[in-house]
């Protein structure tokens, strides 16, 4: 979506029969209608009221738009730096294949389907004539090969920010090749792609992208402590990481995080059954380290910092007094009602873990009937 979905057609005449009263001297002196005499036909009407137009109506009808006449998609062409394709649900490739070329200004480009419409050939497209694109999104297209990563390496080395997760069939070297020239990628969502994400990629990435912030690794499989830790010493900046059913990592992986990664506010553990105690700790110690080493100055920015979101569903192997210590070192971590960000679903032995709030709740409700006394 480009904007707010259906501008009223009254409301284009109303503003149309304005343009006609008043003529085209007062929107700019737009490349259309030269900003000279009365505007009688929509062909006529400047860039810049053309593009505000646009950007209150969805894609779909932007697209549509663009093949009014040549002005409209000259100045659309132009204009256009958002645009998501989602709503179309036939013959996607084909209309990615035909327009590419034509909207070679996108910065944003959404191409997430339900159903994998999406080829090599469209994405190589788009590698070729859009060269500024900054965010792009692939999740689920399973028929992309490698050959795709290798175009859009070649194609669009500013991109910082990729997800494609689902696209089942890229591999790590594909990934580990693509690292290589997009250098500037923040954002970058693997989950589910099992063959993409493995400790020679990520090797890769924690090299190459020292300004990434948020991985998704979730369900990653073949996912280890290599890699891992080669990300925590590669990318301090990280922020968030889910590694959320990534089997095979332990303790190792949490600690290079915690001493790495000082910004990390999300990170999800889910089904990690490795995990100990070991890991909450250093997590915690890590807090409390660098408390000790921040500057005045900056303790306010500290106070902000920290994890908000932690994920350790299913870890069977953690205990009540390692929780509680990282839930007392993090108190944006809560698992009070309503504002659960530390989830322990699963692991019943961490039931009496509570956060600062949880408690303080509990003895104000235990104080008012000592009060009524």
């Amino acid at each position: 979506m480009i904007g707010l979905e259906g501008l009223k057609s009254e409301e284009l005449d109303k503003c149309f029969e304005r343009l006609m009263v008043f003529g085209g001297g007062g929107i700019g002196g737009g490349k259309m209608g030269g900003g000279r005499g009365v505007i009688t036909e929509w062909k006529d009407i400047p860039m810049e009221l053309l593009l505000r137009i646009v950007s209150l109506v969805d894609d779909r009808t932007v697209i549509v738009a663009s093949g009014v006449c040549s002005g409209w998609r000259d100045a659309i062409c132009w204009g256009l730096t958002h645009l998501s394709f989602s709503w179309c649900k036939e013959n996607m490739n084909n209309l990615v294949l035909s327009l590419a070329p034509k909207f070679t200004k996108l910065e944003v480009l959404i191409l997430r389907h339900d159903r994998s419409q999406l080829l090599d050939n469209a994405v190589e497209t788009i590698a070729n004539c859009c060269h500024d694109l900054l965010d792009l999104d692939l999740s689920k297209s399973f028929k992309l090969t490698d050959q795709s990563l290798y175009a859009l390496a070649r194609g669009c080395p500013n991109l910082m920010k990729l997800n494609i997760s689902g696209c089942s069939a890229f591999s790590d070297i594909a990934v580990a090749y693509l690292s290589g020239f997009c250098r500037k990628l923040k954002s970058l969502n693997l989950c589910g792609c099992v063959k993409a994400a493995s400790d020679k990629a990520l090797k890769a990435i924690g090299y190459n992208c020292n300004q990434l912030q948020s991985l998704n690794l979730g369900w990653c499989e073949n996912v280890g402590d290599v890699g891992v830790m080669s990300l925590a010493y590669g990318c301090p900046d990280l922020r968030a990481l889910d590694l959320c059913g990534c089997v095979l990592i332990t303790d190792e992986s949490v600690i290079a995080l915690a001493n790495n990664c000082l910004h990390l506010r999300s990170l999800g553990l889910y089904y990690c059954q490795n995990i100990t105690d070991r890991a909450m700790y250093s997590l915690a110690h890590s807090r409390v380290k660098n408390k000790h080493e921040v500057w005045e100055s900056v303790k306010s920015r500290y106070e902000e910092e920290g994890l908000i979101n932690l994920n350790i569903s299913q870890c069977t192997a953690l205990t009540p007094p390692a929780v509680q210590a990282l839930c007392d070192c993090f108190p944006a971590l809560h698992t009070c009602p309503g504002r659960h960000s530390l989830i322990i679903s699963g692991c019943l032995s961490l039931t009496s873990v509570h956060c600062a709030c949880a408690v303080q709740a509990h003895r104000a409700a235990n104080a008012l009937p000592n009060a009524a006394h």
